[in-house]
């Protein structure tokens, strides 16, 4: 079958394919992990095809507090994550400047505020085009980045001193909107691997003040995006009601 499908195209065929291999577009809703998404689905396909066993995995895991774009593959897709992995990616979301938190989100309480009145536009381009290109972005510490074979956020939670290695990142796009300073809306589109909490958190290191990422959602994943997606609820019932 094709490679993805857009909403329009999922034909009542379709359920007949899982077996064989498929690629899927969830919506991932608000505070579930991507495991969530992907046992769900994978329940839900046993039940209606009536196996014990069959393969699902999703192609670029998302914060529980993030949304959208989740791209699930099914049977023999699963040998296409990888590939899936390795296209570009377009967030939207908010950024409050000001406002500092160990997670650089909202996972975690405030724990220091700073000055913002000196934030001028011209700082903001000036922090804007600093971030293009190629950088060497530092990942955060509530991340499942390995430190001697155990996950970074297992040992920021047991309050353990992590110091996390920086990883070679691509930003291609950028853009503000300041107008609910000193929230400011985003959008950006970048390589695989990047983290957007560190956005957040650098930009407000670079304009002398603190930022936390409180809004995140994928719009777009290699070439799949947010308008052929559909919610966990919405595959649900398409694989329950369409016939074998």
């Amino acid at each position: 079958m094709e490679h993805s499908q857009s909403a329009g195209a999922y034909s009542i065929d379709m359920i007949k394919e899982f077996s064989e291999g498929s690629t899927i577009i969830v919506d991932k809703p608000l505070n579930w992990t991507s495991f969530d998404v992907v046992n769900k689905i994978r329940w839900n396909l046993k039940q209606k095809l009536g196996v014990k066993k069959i393969k699902v995995g999703h192609a670029g895991t998302l914060d529980p507090l993030a949304t959208g774009v989740l791209v699930l593959c099914v049977g023999k897709h699963t040998k296409l994550i990888e590939q899936i992995q390795a296209g570009t990616k377009t967030y939207t979301g908010k950024i409050l400047l000001g406002k500092t938190t160990p997670s650089y989100d909202l996972e975690t309480e405030f724990d220091q505020e700073f000055a913002v009145d000196h934030i001028s536009k011209e700082l903001m381009e000036e922090a804007r085009l600093s971030f293009l290109g190629e950088q060497q972005q530092v990942p955060p510490i509530f991340s499942a980045k390995q430190v001697d074979g155990k996950r970074a956020y297992d040992l920021a939670r047991a309050g353990k001193e992590i110091v996390l290695k920086a990883n070679a990142i691509h930003i291609f796009d950028l853009s503000f909107d300041s107008s609910n300073f000193p929230e400011i809306s985003f959008e950006v589109s970048c390589s695989k691997g990047t983290y957007i909490r560190s956005i957040a958190s650098d930009l407000g290191k670079k304009l002398n003040s603190g930022g936390t990422l409180i809004e995140l959602r994928r719009t777009k994943s290699g070439d799949q995006n947010i308008e052929e997606s559909k919610s966990v609820e919405e595959w649900i019932d398409f694989i329950h009601n369409s016939p074998l």
